[in-house]
């Protein structure tokens, strides 16, 4: 690994390369923080799918294109002299600092648990922090992580459940909620009560330390696998999906299963 100064020499590598883009090309010097900002999600999502992969090899490649826009965000910030790179890493450092008192300052902890409370206390008392537990849950946040989000920053309160197992009679009730709506066949109060199931869901899986949403993506993975193993064996026999039957399929799918045991 590298010393401090040749990660430090790095960094000054990549802000004087974005700083010549930025003077002399074209697409870089016309764009702009709203230009960006698709692009930003773009690339986070494009880590998020090499961390989910375990791939660091890719890992390392997102990194740096994520790093690459933050950089460029510092870059028009300080253009347009509101802030620079500077800025925000030092805003960021006392950030830190400021939210870790039991390291920075004189407070006690036990666990995890217990930063994860004060974390919230503390958040609330910063300058410029939340005014209330729940603004700082990004409004753009995708439904499921906003759902958990929401739950654990309720929980480090102390609104939660005193034992994991009581949320399942929550989740039940709200099944058959569900299942009561859908046979009356009302869509509306129904779409409302598979939203409180899913809620519910995830409250159960936050309880027991599951991330939905690490979980849901890897069955997308799954099925994903299974179903080109489906496609590939069909494509194989010189035929097409619509030209075989559900029961065909099924022993495909069973196959696949047993390909990922071995």
């Amino acid at each position: 690994m590298h010393t401090r100064e040749e990660k430090l020499a790095a960094f000054g590598r990549l802000l004087d390369v974005l700083g010549d883009l930025r003077e002399k090309c074209p697409w870089d010097r016309k764009q702009t923080n709203a230009s960006l900002r698709p692009h930003t999600i773009e690339e986070a999502y494009e880590l998020c799918d090499a961390i989910a992969r375990e791939d660091n090899k890719e890992i390392c490649k997102e990194l740096g294109d994520v790093l690459e826009h933050v950089v460029f965000y510092s870059i028009i910030g300080s253009e347009q002299g509101e802030f620079d790179i500077a800025d925000i890493c030092n805003s960021e450092a006392d950030k830190l600092i400021f939210r870790h008192p039991h390291i920075y300052g004189d407070v006690s902890v036990s666990s995890s648990d217990d930063v994860s409370k004060l974390w919230e206390r503390v958040k609330q008392k910063e300058k410029d922090g939340n005014k209330t537990v729940l603004s700082g849950v990004p409004s753009a946040l995708p439904s499921l992580i906003k759902a958990y989000r929401i739950q654990d920053k309720a929980s480090n309160v102390g609104f939660d459940w005193d034992n994991p197992g009581d949320v399942w009679a929550k989740v039940y009730e709200e099944i058959g909620e569900l299942k009561c709506e859908l046979e009356k066949g009302d869509k509306e109060k129904a779409m409302d009560e598979l939203g409180d199931f899913l809620f519910s869901v995830v409250n159960a899986a936050r309880l027991y330390h599951l991330n939905p949403d690490t979980a849901l993506e890897r069955t997308n993975q799954k099925f994903t696998n299974r179903f080109n193993y489906i496609e590939q064996a069909v494509k194989s026999q010189g035929k097409q999906l619509s030209d075989i039957t559900l029961g065909e399929m099924d022993v495909l799918w069973n196959e696949a299963k047993k390909q990922e045991n071995k």
